[in-house]
């Protein structure tokens, strides 16, 4: 009997017969007791939690907006890559040149009288007429040329070979400097690296190339005497001693800048920038201009005041004067 079967079983069979009597209901899965996410305890062990800042919003490029990039080069700059080496070189320059060459300089200013000294100088740059004349043919500037070749003919003949100078002063022909270098730069070739050197001193490759075909100009193409050891030599110390005092007051300006060295170096690449540009008829960037302008403001700070703009100094020790009292009953006379 079905009945008395189901009275006779356990109840933990009759509970299994029963689930598996009833279709389509899973049996009810047993708890897991898991243990707590938060304690009081571990909040106050951890101390307090900074919330984390949100996430900027990005472009679609993926870049944070309102995000400042800095960007810069580690290492000398591109035009100076023998940074730390001509550093080295200008420090040692100064130095031989305030103990050596500013004295030798001087000397030669005080000991020579002027007119001898300014005629040396022009002799110098009377042998310098045939490379400025090449070089203004070589550039397309014919006019200049021709005028720079009027310049030699008149200052070698009138002038005592170059001792005076006749066509500036009186056939108004003004000297203008050119070379080799600013040839190379009108066509467009760069400067290279900058370079300070202990006898030549601020330069780059393209100007120590255009310097060296201008000094050998007249001893390759004429010949004696300027080919000789006594030429070059005198040559090279007057025109040493020319340019050391023509530059005497940039020099000293320098020296007492933050930056000496890079003023040395960026005043020079400026000057010659603008000397190429004005070959070309361009005007100079903004940058150039800065750097000389800084140059000309710290040579004009340099410069000692006139002693007749001098302010005059106070006297000490003085009373000043009182006015009368009845000013209308002084009388003035005036001897006859």
């Amino acid at each position: 009997m079905p009945s008395l079967a189901l009275l006779a079983a356990s109840p933990t069979l009759l509970s299994a017969a029963l689930a598996a009597a009833a279709p389509g209901e899973p049996p009810a899965p047993a708890a897991v007791s898991a243990p707590p996410a938060w304690s009081l305890s571990a909040m106050q062990d951890a101390g307090p939690q900074e919330a984390a800042p949100p996430a900027p919003p990005r472009d679609g490029n993926g870049q944070a907006l309102n995000e400042i990039v800095v960007e810069g080069a580690v290492g000398p700059p591109k035009s100076d890559p023998l940074e730390g080496v001509n550093e080295d070189s200008y420090r040692i320059v100064q130095k031989v040149d305030a103990a050596v060459l500013e004295p030798v300089a001087y000397a030669y200013r005080d000991g020579l009288p002027e007119p001898i000294r300014d005629g040396l100088g022009n002799v110098v740059r009377n042998l310098g007429e045939p490379s400025n004349a090449l070089n203004f043919l070589l550039q397309g500037k014919v006019g200049k040329a021709f005028e720079t070749l009027g310049r030699l003919a008149i200052n070698t003949t009138l002038g005592v070979g170059g001792l005076f100078d006749v066509a500036g002063k009186k056939a108004n022909l003004p000297y203008r400097r050119n070379g080799f270098a600013n040839t190379m730069g009108y066509y467009g070739i760069g400067p290279g690296p900058y370079l300070y050197l202990p006898v030549t001193g601020a330069t780059t490759v393209r100007d120590l190339a255009g310097s060296t075909l201008d000094q050998l100009l007249l001893p390759l193409t004429v010949g004696r005497p300027f080919n000789r050891p006594l030429y070059a030599a005198t040559y090279f110390v007057v025109n040493g001693l020319d340019q050391r005092l023509a530059f005497d007051e940039e020099i000293a300006s320098i020296r007492n800048a933050d930056d000496p060295y890079r003023l040395r170096r960026e005043t020079y690449l400026a000057r010659r920038r603008r000397d190429i540009a004005a070959l070309k008829g361009e005007p100079i960037s903004e940058r150039d201009r800065m750097w000389l302008e800084e140059l000309e403001e710290m040579k004009a700070a340099q410069a000692p005041v006139p002693a007749e703009t001098a302010p005059l100094p106070a006297p000490e020790n003085t009373t000043p004067v009182e006015p009368p009292a009845n000013p209308e009953a002084l009388l003035i006379t005036q001897p006859r």
